[in-house]
């Protein structure tokens, strides 16, 4: 194979894709990029074997062909050549050459065989989103996600597909993050899909703010997304999520109304003299006033009080700050409503009279 691009053109795909590449690899030719000079064009492919993400730009090739070179290297020498410069690629045997200008560069490479295939998706389901509002949709929930948990269905992001509504769930046992998509969608029956992890962070970080319409087709074992010139493809965790409409509180009477900034700042604060392990905070609601008192193992104190509106007389909690914060910051109205029946109950974070963005957050006895 050789080829000449850009160095501008080049590091873009390289970039998208280097993402799935994991550092600690199993297989030797899984730290590899797969690039396909064809056609004019050239592919550089990246999987972890579990999310892949492909990636094409034009190039000037001047003979086809395939091959795997090592993904960290081959992006850091890109990156470290002048701006402008044009690059000639080219590879013969088990040795791939980078030159451009007076820089020359040798890398080994692997046989594009061994490069693991990616199984054919077989769409049962194609659901056409605004990309700005996929994207929302899952900032707004998978930080809630677990990560390495033993209950391997909480380290991702459920899809619930039903009623025309388009809805992201995470959890990790002590939060939970709903967000709806506000537009119904065209769906042929209910369908619930959870994407790993890892396949939702390269989605995200893929996906923009543009109201432009992307279309994910839904396999049985897969999901995939195409933007552009860039294909983005998870397996899916085969695994049954809880119900996480049990775990939203029905019938809440205690409600606070508090101004979700001055609210967000008074925990920043207490939160630094929390305990490191646990995060607590101590929640005292009463008479128009909610006192934040934070304490640590080394006898020091922090106390923030804020107007509010209540409708009952008296309530403390204990919450994490940390998944509180988390909640806050995912709503955007000024006001914020915090509703609970007690102090052991779960607390549910939303924005007063709206059910398109809601959190639980588990109480913490302090």
């Amino acid at each position: 194979m050789k080829l000449t691009i850009s160095r501008e053109v080049l590091l873009q795909p390289l970039s998208q894709v280097i993402g799935v590449v994991e550092r600690r690899q199993t297989l030797p030719v899984l730290a590899n990029f797969l690039l396909v000079g064809r056609d004019q064009s050239l592919t550089v492919t990246g999987t972890d074997m579990e999310v892949e993400l492909v990636s094409k730009v034009s190039a000037d090739i001047s003979a086809d062909g395939e091959i795997t070179v090592p993904a960290r290297k081959m992006i850091d020498i890109i990156r470290a050549l002048p701006d402008g410069v044009k690059i000639t690629f080219s590879s013969s045997d088990d040795k791939a050459t980078i030159s451009a200008g007076r820089s020359r560069f040798t890398l080994s490479t692997l046989p594009a065989s061994e490069f693991p295939a990616t199984d054919q998706v077989e769409t049962l389901e194609n659901v056409v989103v605004s990309e700005a509002a996929l994207k929302k949709m899952m900032d707004k929930t998978s930080f809630a996600m677990a990560n390495q948990d033993v209950r391997y269905y909480l380290n991702g992001l459920l899809f619930d597909l039903s009623d025309k509504l388009l809805r992201a769930i995470a959890t990790d046992g002590h939060r939970l993050a709903i967000c709806d998509l506000e537009e119904p969608i065209e769906i042929s029956g209910d369908r619930q899909l959870i994407v790993p992890r890892k396949g939702v962070m390269e989605l995200t970080r893929m996906l923009s703010g543009d109201e432009d319409e992307v279309t994910l087709a839904i396999g049985r074992n897969h999901v995939r997304l195409v933007k552009g010139e860039t294909t983005f493809t998870s397996k899916l965790i085969d695994g049954r999520f809880p119900d996480y409409r049990a775990v939203v509180p029905v019938g809440a009477d205690n409600q606070i109304l508090v101004d979700r900034l001055a609210f967000t700042q008074a925990l920043q604060r207490a939160a630094i003299l929390s305990n490191e392990k646990y995060k607590g905070v101590r929640l005292e609601a009463a008479e128009s006033m909610i006192k934040i008192v934070a304490h640590n193992p080394q006898h020091e104190e922090a106390l923030e009080e804020i107007e509010a509106e209540l409708n009952f007389e008296r309530l403390a909690v204990g919450f994490n700050v940390t998944y509180l914060l988390d909640a806050l910051m995912a709503i955007e109205t000024e006001q914020v409503s915090l509703e609970l029946k007690d102090a052991n109950s779960s607390c549910l974070v939303s924005a007063p009279d709206s059910n398109i963005n809601r959190h639980v957050v588990m109480p913490l006895k302090l």
